[in-house]
């Protein structure tokens, strides 16, 4: 990647330092890794075992406490966690999955490399966020009006309506998978007053969850997927491991299986369904552990830190405008996307990006729509998607993760300020 190439997308250029005394790089986002982290990763690497150990299953066991789901499934990436979930639903050869086009491209791609079909769904272009209505456009457009499953993205960590979803999928007998790649640690108001965390199936039947490094929470790499039926629960840890049966119960093969007395042999099992290995090594899980603990007081950074962009940003609106706010999500911000008028700014966005690179600030664009992705659009023709097109054309990401103080907002928006001209 040249120098030029890594600025823009929000990394420090190799060769270069900010301009002008500015102060350090500031990148989109980036992982907050503190002694007590790198002490129990090397506590795990002097351990007896370096994966599929112990501290798999704690980490699992921490999450589902947090998130109030029954049981999580921890796996080597938020991608691997799609593709865990879409198997598990059965969304194979024959399935249609609805998928909103503004997301990472792992939505769309891991169930479609499980078999399934895509249809892309639109999005509120002031928030980001897949709405009921996007979900009935889409259904219009699936073949036979029907769809097999919706997998609603909390964008930015800001939650989707999951009730309005549910309600116009449960009763087509679709499933649902919510992709909170973004969303750890967002909670949902009730409308009794209730809270309830991200990850605890309300309205849903798996979540999914990614801890890449710019995440809330970070393992190097690593997901999970978060669910509440026991069939589910065993077909997803299968499928982490190859396919493979371990279950005396569920062997088909018993003069294979069991000894002369009718005990399992030590060394046996069986392949109901060839997989991939998606385990998550006990070193990764060792630093989620760690991480996980102070959940808590890095969502409360992010959201002092989005409540100060909102301060600094207000009086230049509408020019630049931050998300719009669903008041019944309580939460934990990902990314700190706003949504710019670059035509009225007489600026474009990559002149932006470069310039605010060059005095020690980098952004980011999430995402390019999907269904505009060479593959997509060739396969399935390109969706007249308004909302989708209307919040890429405007959106840039700002800086936003729990190692900046406040000093580095009122940097960005400063430059911001003097970048755009206002």
């Amino acid at each position: 990647m040249s120098s030029a190439a890594s600025s823009v997308r929000g990394f420090p250029p190799r060769d270069a330092s900010p301009k002008g005394g500015e102060g350090v790089f500031l990148p989109y986002g980036r992982q907050c890794i503190e002694d007590d982290d790198v002490e129990a990763v090397a506590q795990a690497l002097r351990g007896e075992l370096l994966t599929t150990g112990p501290l798999v299953r704690e980490f699992e066991e921490a999450l589902a406490a947090r998130t109030g789901a029954r049981d999580v499934i921890a796996c080597s990436n938020g991608t691997a966690a799609l593709y865990l979930a879409a198997r598990a639903l059965g969304l194979g050869k024959g399935s249609t999955v609805i998928v909103p086009a503004l997301t990472f491209l792992a939505t769309a791609s891991a169930p479609h490399l499980n078999g399934a079909e895509i249809v892309f769904s639109d999005v509120d272009p002031e928030s980001g966020l897949m709405r009921g209505s996007d979900l009935e456009a889409a259904l219009a457009r699936c073949p036979n009006g029907r769809a097999d499953a919706v997998f609603p993205v909390h964008y930015a960590g800001q939650a989707c309506d999951m009730k309005a979803i549910a309600s116009i999928a449960r009763p087509r007998g679709m499933r649902i998978v919510e992709d909170a790649a973004h969303a750890l640690g967002t909670v949902l108001r009730g409308e009794d007053g209730s809270l309830l965390p991200v990850g605890a199936n309300a309205h849903s039947d798996l979540t999914i969850f990614s801890f890449h490094p710019v995440k809330t929470i970070a393992m190097g790499e690593g997901g999970a997927v978060a669910a509440n039926d026991e069939g589910l629960i065993a077909g997803l840890k299968r499928a982490r491991n190859h396919g493979v049966v371990r279950e005396a119960d569920e062997f088909s093969r018993a003069d294979a299986a069991f000894d002369a007395e009718g005990r399992v042999n030590p060394w046996y099992y069986e392949l109901e369904t060839p997989g991939f290995n998606f385990r998550v090594p006990d070193i990764n899980c060792a630093l989620g552990l760690s991480q996980l603990r102070k959940l808590d007081r890095f969502v409360t950074k992010r959201r002092q830190l989005v409540a100060l962009y909102d301060e600094l940003l207000a009086p230049w609106a509408p020019l630049v405008k931050p998300l719009k706010r669903d008041p019944r999500s309580l939460t934990a911000w990902h990314i700190y996307p706003v949504r710019i008028d670059f035509e009225r700014a007489a600026l474009s966005r990559p002149q932006l990006m470069r310039a605010l690179a060059c005095v020690g600030i980098g952004t980011q664009v999430h995402y390019i729509p999907v269904h505009r992705q060479p593959y997509y659009a060739a396969r399935y023709g390109v969706a007249d998607l308004p909302g989708t097109d209307a919040y890429y054309a405007s959106t840039l990401s700002l800086p936003l993760y729990p190692a900046m103080s406040e000093d580095d907002a009122v940097r960005v928006a400063g430059a911001l300020k003097a970048h755009l001209g206002f």
